[in-house]
C-alpha cells in the first residue's frame, strides 16, 4: 500500500549495538563445508557478530539514540520494536526493551521480517501525525539463535545486531516525503523458520524476487516524493547480499557508490541492518542536512518497504 499523506515528523538521532562476539568465514569453514573466498564472493559478508538477546541489543541501541537526542525518556510515547527474533513468544519483547530503558510508554513488537525497520518508521510517523510527540523505533535481531550451522547455505549469512532511532513531531512536513510497504505471501516458502525450528531458504528464488520488490518499493517511493533516482543523495538498503544490492541499484540507475554497505562486517541482520547502515554513514560524514536518502529492504513473506526522507536529524 502507498500513501498520499506527508507526516510533520522527523528522525532526530541514532544508535546501533552489535555483540563483541566476531564470527569469521574462517571460523565458519571449520564448521561447515565452505571458505571465507566463497563466502565473499557470493555475499560480500567477511565476518558477522553473534550473541546476546534480542532485548539487551536493542535496549542498547535505543539508549544511545535517546543520548544522542538529548532528551528526557519520559516524552517517548511509543517504542516500537521490529524484529522476527523476540526473546519470548509472550510478551512482546519490546515490553522488556520499555523496562529496561526505563520508559513510561505503549511498547509493541512489529513483524515485517527484513524490512521491518521501514515498516515500523513509517508507522511512528503515523502515529505522531495522530497526535504522538515522540517514538522510539528500533530494529533488533539475534538471528543466530535460528540459524543452522549445518547448512551452508544460510550459516553464513544470518547474524546479531540492533539499530534505533528516535522519531519526533516536527514544526513543518517533516522528512517523510515517499514511502511503500508491500508483501506477497505466495513466496512465504521461499524463507521462513517454523517455532522452535531453524531458518530455510530458498536462495535463487530469494535473489529474484527480492531485485523486483526492491525496486517496485523504491520507484513508487520516489514517485510519491515528485523525486527522480537522479535526487538520491544516499542508498541505505536491507543488507541481504552485495548482489542483490548490485542488481537493485542498476535497475534503479543509482550508482552503487552511493550505498552505505556495512554488510561485510555485519551479515544479514534483518531488520537491524537498515539503521546499522544508516548510522554508519552518518558517523562517517556521508549523511549532511537536506540530503536526500532512500532506504529500502524485502524480507521472508516476501515483504518490501522503502522511504523517501530528507535528512534533518542532528
Amino acid at each position: 500500500m502507498t500513501s498520499t499523506a506527508i507526516s510533520g515528523a522527523r528522525i532526530l538521532s541514532l544508535g546501533t549495538a552489535l555483540p563483541e562476539k566476531v564470527l569469521t568465514n574462517e571460523a565458519l569453514a571449520e564448521m561447515v563445508d565452505t571458505n571465507g573466498e566463497w563466502i565473499v564472493e557470493r555475499t560480500g559478508i567477511h565476518e558477522r557478530r553473534v550473541g546476546g538477546s534480542t532485548s539487551d541489543l536493542a535496549a542498547e541501541a535505543g539508549k544511545i539514540a535517546i543520548e544522542r537526542a538529548g532528551i528526557d525518556p519520559a516524552t517517548i510515547d511509543l517504542l516500537i520494536l521490529a524484529t522476527t527474533s523476540p526473546d519470548r513468544r509472550v510478551p512482546a519483547s519490546a515490553s522488556t526493551v520499555q523496562e529496561l530503558l526505563g520508559l513510561q510508554c505503549g511498547a509493541m513488537d512489529l513483524n515485517a521480517a527484513c524490512s521491518g525497520f521501514v515498516y515500523s518508521l513509517v508507522a511512528a510517523h503515523g502515529f505522531i501525525e495522530m497526535g504522538h510527540q515522540r517514538v522510539l523505533v528500533i530494529g533488533a535481531e539475534t538471528l543466530s539463535r535460528m540459524t543452522d550451522y549445518t547448512d551452508r547455505t544460510t550459516c553464513i549469512l544470518f547474524a546479531d545486531g540492533a539499530g534505533a532511532a528516535v522519531v519526533e513531531k516536527a514544526d513543518g512536513p517533516g522528512d517523510l516525503h515517499g514511502w511503500h510497504v508491500d508483501s506477497n505471501g505466495a513466496l512465504e516458502e521461499a524463507l521462513f523458520c517454523e517455532f522452535d525450528g531453524k531458518i530455510e531458504m530458498a536462495g535463487q528464488a530469494i535473489f529474484k524476487n527480492a531485485v523486483l520488490a526492491m525496486e517496485n518499493a523504491a520507484l513508487k517511493s520516489l514517485a510519491m516524493a515528485g523525486i527522480s533516482a537522479d535526487d538520491i543523495d544516499l542508498v541505505v538498503p536491507h543488507q541481504a547480499n552485495v548482489r542483490i544490492v548490485e542488481a537493485s541499484c542498476k535497475r534503479l540507475g543509482i550508482p552503487y557508490e552511493k550505498t552505505s554497505m556495512v554488510i561485510h562486517r555485519t551479515g544479514n541482520t534483518s531488520s537491524a541492518s537498515i539503521p546499522l547502515a544508516l548510522e554508519d554513514a552518518w558517523a562517517g560524514g556521508r549523511v549532511n542536512q537536506g540530503d536526500n536518502i532512500l532506504l529500502v529492504g524485502f524480507g521472508a513473506g516476501m515483504t518490501s518497504a522503502a522511504a523517501v526522507i530528507t535528512w534533518d536529524g542532528i
